[in-house]
């Protein structure tokens, strides 16, 4: 009996075919009609992703919209500052908890409420004791338990850490999860490269065949510099808004205080934003090269105008460096 052992060489070829095809159906340039929008934020951690979606989603509760908020991190700090600095237990660990003693996760184990915004996070393993992508996963599976897919919410907010591309982290993307994506950035090249990392992982599935587009970049801590509006331009897409460097919304994100709120100055600000995100299309961004990058920021701040010079392998072997006999077969000349 012979096996048929596939060709790998074949179907690598396959895949890059595929990848480079034009995709047939374009992004939808109208606003989702589904009832429901999965929203799923991307930017590099640190950069403020938690403090814009709490007060994002609190503004949309405050407008008559029923919000949920899945905090994707690992770090499970999405919903600190809507629950007032307070950790909520996470799904993961939760799941572990309950199955070691044979019972079953319910609805009320896992997901909170404040100011009409329901939130929850998915958690993830200890350091060295499992992967984080996988995590996520595990998280959407149990959450398909519970009845994610029968939920009533007109907006939910799925919160991904944007520096790390493997896994279940791509999930909204690579599985159409959601109907857009909204990154998260800074005027920094850091948030950038990543912001654009996404943007590029956008393009790719969509030349698989996927639908999910960039709605937009929510630029935090904008020092008025003007970088990241340079990157939303140069890769064709909306600024949604421009959250301000200030000192009254740092003090009052450390101290978890809720900003997007009509009582307060800046309601009117993450009242534009919801408004922003609701009506802003998923549309195919056009990523940048590592170059292309570069050149948004001064040569000053990024030493772009570095030339790279070639080791050697004398350079390589410092001390122990000595002339070797060739190999090489010299012939006279006849």
């Amino acid at each position: 009996m012979t096996l048929d052992v596939p060709n790998l060489k074949d179907f690598d070829d396959r895949l890059r075919a595929e990848a480079a095809e034009e995709p047939t159906l374009e992004v939808p340039l109208d606003p989702p009609s589904k009832k429901t929008q999965i929203i799923a934020i991307y930017g590099k951690g640190g950069i403020g992703k938690s403090f814009t979606l709490a007060n994002l989603s609190h503004m949309m509760a405050e407008m008559g919209k029923r919000v949920l908020l899945i905090g994707c991190d690992p770090k499970s700090d999405t919903t600190s500052l809507l629950f007032g600095g307070k950790a909520c237990p996470t799904i993961i660990e939760t799941s572990t908890r309950k199955k070691l003693a044979g019972e079953e996760v319910k609805i009320g184990d896992v997901c909170f409420k404040r100011g009409g915004v329901f939130a929850m996070e998915l958690g993830g393993p200890e350091v060295g004791r499992g992967c984080g992508g996988r995590g996520i996963i595990h998280g959407f599976e149990l959450l398909e338990k519970l009845g994610f897919h029968d939920w009533d919410f007109d907006y939910v907010l799925l919160d991904f850490l944007g520096d790390v591309v493997c896994g279940g982290f791509g999930l909204p993307i690579a599985r159409d999860m959601a109907q857009k994506v909204i990154l998260v950035g800074s005027n920094d090249l850091q948030s950038l490269y990543v912001a654009n990392n996404v943007c590029s992982a956008v393009e790719y599935f969509r030349k698989l065949g996927g639908n999910v587009g960039i709605a937009g970049l929510v630029i935090n801590k904008d020092d008025g510099t003007g970088e990241a509006a340079a990157f939303a331009e140069a890769v064709k897409i909306p600024v949604l808004a421009a959250i301000p460097q200030d000192e009254d919304l740092r003090r009052k994100s450390a101290n978890y205080q809720i900003v997007g709120t009509s009582a307060g100055r800046w309601g009117d600000l993450f009242a534009g934003l919801a408004e922003a995100v609701a009506g802003a299309p998923p549309v195919r961004p056009k990523p940048l090269s590592q170059d292309g990058l570069l050149n948004l920021f001064s040569a000053e701040a990024t030493g772009k105008d570095f030339v790279l010079e070639p080791a050697t392998d004398i350079d390589m072997r410092g001390k122990h460096a000595a002339a070797r006999p060739s190999l090489e077969v010299v012939y006279d000349d006849a």
